[in-house]
């Protein structure tokens, strides 16, 4: 909201001295958002005047048309001579008054004017348009006064040139304050003067010679005022103040009829529309839209309407959008003169509608047909309801005033009878809020500076104004109370928190395993949590699958992406393929977050008070309504694992590094994780692994890791090669053993044994591992895979693996037959278990 200061003054009697700066700290003080303040007209220096143009000389000879003129500027000029200028615009004549800059003036951006010789003729001054003026482009060319003005007159004056605009970011919950009114009533409070309310008018009754109204959706309307006027002047054209506090507005000045109704919109802050009566049939309407319905509106596009859409209707079907945009049917004819007769038609009756409608469809309707309009973003703020008569009389009496007209008799009003809305609140209930003792006295009138209506002692019962639709609650009342107060005279206090119960196992958990993630050289890259239903057919994720069971938001950031992630891999490989694209080829990327999986019986969730804690029935059926949210880690690496240097060749990052990566999860929770050949959704069906762990004797599957297949790579656009892994930490967590030990530093010496193995080819080296580990007993303290080997000496389908087992003793100094009888023992079980036969045997 742009808001004039010479405007606001003609309501609030400011001190003279009070510049822009001053009022923008006061109303900042009051919690209102004032971003800037312009200066209009600075560096503005005349002689700026009003000239009459006597006499037009065409230049010839010259690329464009030149005009020489001769133009009477009274005394202005030091002489009472006319003065000669030379002009390019086209849009004036013999006759006219027009805004003259004389030499020795400067103009807004440092343009000194000075006599100059150009096109052969010298120019001394220049004739303005709106754009040199600092006044805004209105492509209309050189700025053509009514004749009323003298020759002389000083035009600084006259166009209202110097002035501050206060330039206001209003709130949603702070509507009234897209209005000249409301900003008015703030200014008035902060100063602690009186305000002269623009919405006291004299309006007259209800009556039955009134334009017919018929209101089928009174929800959807609940007061609807109409006025008429006749016997306008077709060819009253915008005064200028008028049209200057339109464009300091922020508002393009159109035609008188169209311009009176904004100025009252800006001024009263209650959206208007005028239709030509000539073109209205029968009486006005206000229903739902029906199903394919269109209209036409002011901006010439043909719409669609929506049975949601609030319309205005008359015999003939829909006219307009209510709140939003009128139709084109009914628009405000221009002034045409007729070439034979010379005689100007146009509007000549108008029917003057001031209505109130609900904030939701309209907001609705708005965004629906993508047609933000001032109305539409002052109905679904909020619009004082009792204005509407206030704002149609202000609307009449100005077309009576500047277009001469008539106004009707009749005065028509459609009205859904309501309560005033009111608040019980405790007197000290500000008081508690903020920390600061409000007395009763103090929290009463701040409350009526708001325009409330205070009745009671302790317990005040308060009636809120109707232009403050945000004011439901107490606590909307105390922040009232506080911010008139001024949010500056609060202490500064920090909370005393209860000594703390530290961090939960699980956010222990995730501590950790980010860190041993950053440590093993992955860096974190947070994403949202959002994804698009198409994603999960890019990652190959079959039909019946249960990552595809979705959350939907019903009011979504995005409507790409309206649900909520089952799988973290696509905010990942997001990251992985905008960061390749960058140039950054070998990376390695790790998140650890929440994924939404539905609850399975739906809720809807209670909304809880915020004066005292919620029961733990209210705070059980929040957490029923739900999704259920287990938290997961994920990996994805691209390019090379190891830099090759002076050190030794590097390597690609491959399948194993994304398994190693689940195994280091494990670790820190503790876990034995259980790795084998599967198959799933994204990865490469040749180079996938199945994580499980055991939870409660029951072998459950938590993740996959490996290489993700090529279709996949080619779909999303990933890098050759992308290995991924995901894990349900959740699940990790409940299979470990808690707290991980810190090991022990043993004092006798390790006994290392080699041992390689030769079995079938399909036989997985995990299994292996672990009957080697279980057929070495206790004495063993580690083993590692160091070597796996393939070859025609081997012969087909069959495959070495060499381990490395060492073994250790807590007493004493192990014997090398101690040693190889563990070897031996842990030999023959694999032999039995997975037919193992011992290489060179």
């Amino acid at each position: 909201m742009r808001v004039p200061l010479s405007w606001l003054r003609e309501y609030v009697d400011l001190p003279a001295t009070e510049t822009g700066r001053d009022v923008q700290a006061k109303l900042v003080a009051a919690g209102l958002e004032v971003e800037t303040v312009e200066q209009l007209g600075a560096g503005l220096t005349g002689p700026l005047v009003v000239g009459e143009v006597l006499t037009i000389e065409e230049l010839e000879g010259f690329k464009k048309p030149i005009r020489f003129c001769t133009v009477d500027v009274g005394t202005a000029n030091g002489t009472g001579l006319p003065q000669e200028i030379v002009c390019g615009a086209r849009n004036f004549a013999v006759g006219d008054k027009v805004v003259v800059v004389l030499p020795g003036a400067v103009l807004p951006g440092d343009f000194a004017i000075a006599a100059r010789k150009t096109y052969g003729k010298v120019s001394h001054g220049m004739i303005c348009s709106s754009d040199e003026l600092g006044m805004g482009s209105d492509g209309d060319g050189i700025i053509v006064l009514p004749p009323e003005y003298e020759p002389g007159t000083d035009a600084i004056a006259l166009l209202e040139l110097v002035d501050e605009v206060l330039d206001i970011a209003v709130t949603p919950d702070r509507g009234y304050c897209l209005s000249m009114r409301g900003v008015a009533r703030e200014t008035a409070t902060a100063y602690g003067l009186p305000l002269r309310d623009p919405a006291l008018l004299d309006v007259p009754g209800p009556n039955a010679e009134g334009h017919p109204v018929e209101v089928a959706d009174p929800f959807g309307c609940d007061r609807f005022t109409a006025r008429t006027v006749s016997g306008l002047n077709p060819e009253a054209r915008s005064p200028i103040w008028l049209r200057r506090r339109l464009q300091k507005a922020g508002m393009r000045p159109i035609s008188l009829a169209v311009d009176i109704t904004n100025y009252v919109m800006l001024e009263l802050g209650q959206p208007l529309h005028a239709y030509d009566r000539s073109r209205v049939q029968g009486a006005l309407g206000v229903r739902r839209a029906e199903q394919g319905e269109k209209l036409t509106t002011l901006d010439g596009v043909r719409r669609t309407l929506d049975p949601e859409d609030l319309v205005i209707t008359d015999e003939r079907g829909v006219i307009g959008l209510a709140g939003v945009m009128g139709g084109a049917d009914t628009e405000i004819a221009d002034a045409v003169p007729d070439p034979e007769t010379g005689r100007v038609s146009g509007t000549t009756e108008v029917v003057i509608e001031a209505a109130h409608f609900d904030p939701i469809a309209i907001a609705r309707a708005a965004r629906r047909h993508k047609l933000p309009s001032e109305a539409s973003k002052r109905f679904e703020r909020g619009v004082d309801p009792l204005a509407a008569p206030a704002a149609a009389q202000r609307t009449v009496d100005l077309l009576v005033l500047l277009a001469g007209g008539t106004a009707g008799a009749g005065v028509t009003e459609v009205i859904s009878p309501s309560a005033p809305h009111t608040v019980a609140m405790p007197a000290d209930h500000p008081a508690k809020v903020a920390g600061v003792a409000y007395d009763r006295e103090t929290v009463v009138r701040r409350l009526q500076q708001v325009g409330c209506d205070v009745y009671g002692q302790d317990d005040l019962v308060v009636t809120v104004p109707s232009w403050r639709p945000d004011l439901r609650a107490p606590n909307d009342l105390a922040e009232e109370v506080i911010r008139l107060e001024g949010y500056e005279n609060l202490p500064s206090t920090l909370p005393k928190p209860p000594a703390g119960r530290g961090l939960t196992d699980r956010q222990r958990l995730h501590r950790r395993i980010g860190r041993a993630l950053a440590g093993a050289g992955y860096t974190e890259a947070l994403n949202y949590p959002f994804i698009s239903e198409q994603v999960l057919d890019q990652l190959g994720l079959a039909a019946d699958d249960p990552a595809r069971r979705v959350v939907t938001l019903v009011n979504p950031l995005s409507d790409e992406e309206p649900a909520l992630r089952t799988t973290l891999l696509p905010g990942l490989l997001g990251a992985l393929r905008r960061n390749d694209g960058r140039g950054s080829h070998d990376l390695a990327l790790f998140e650890t977050g929440l994924v939404f999986h539905p609850s399975g019986h739906p809720a809807v969730a209670e909304r809880l008070p915020v004066d005292h804690r919620p029961t733990d029935e209210q705070l059980a059926a929040i957490t029923e309504a739900l999704p259920v949210q287990p938290r997961h880690a994920a990996v994805v690496l691209a390019g090379a694992r190891e830099q090759a240097g002076w050190w030794g060749k590097g390597r690609p990052a491959d399948w194993a590094d994304a398994i190693e990566a689940a195994r280091l999860i494990a670790r820190e929770s503790g876990t034995e994780l259980l790795v084998r050949a599967g198959q799933y959704g994204p990865w490469h069906p040749g180079r996938c692994a199945e994580l499980a762990v055991v939870i409660d004797g029951d072998e459950r599957v938590v993740g996959h890791a490996g290489e993700l297949h090529p279709r996949v790579l080619k779909t999303l656009g990933l890098p050759a090669r992308t290995c991924a892994m995901e894990i349900d930490l959740d699940a990790v967590e409940a299979a470990g053993t808690g707290t991980v030990e810190a090991p022990r530093i043993a004092t006798f010496p390790v006994a290392t044994q080699d041992v390689a193995l030769v079995v079938d080819a399909g036989v997985p080296a995990a299994e292996v591992e672990a009957v080697l580990r279980e057929g070495a007993g206790e004495l063993l303290e580690s083993i590692r895979l160091f070597d796996v080997f393939t070859g025609e000496q081997l012969g087909e389908g069959r495959k070495s693996l060499a381990y490395a087992l060492r073994f250790r003793a807590a007493d004493r100094t192990l014997t090398v037959e101690e040693a190889s009888a563990a070897r031996d023992a842990a030999i023959a079980l694999a032999a039995e278990r997975t037919g193992a036969v011992l290489r060179g045997a």
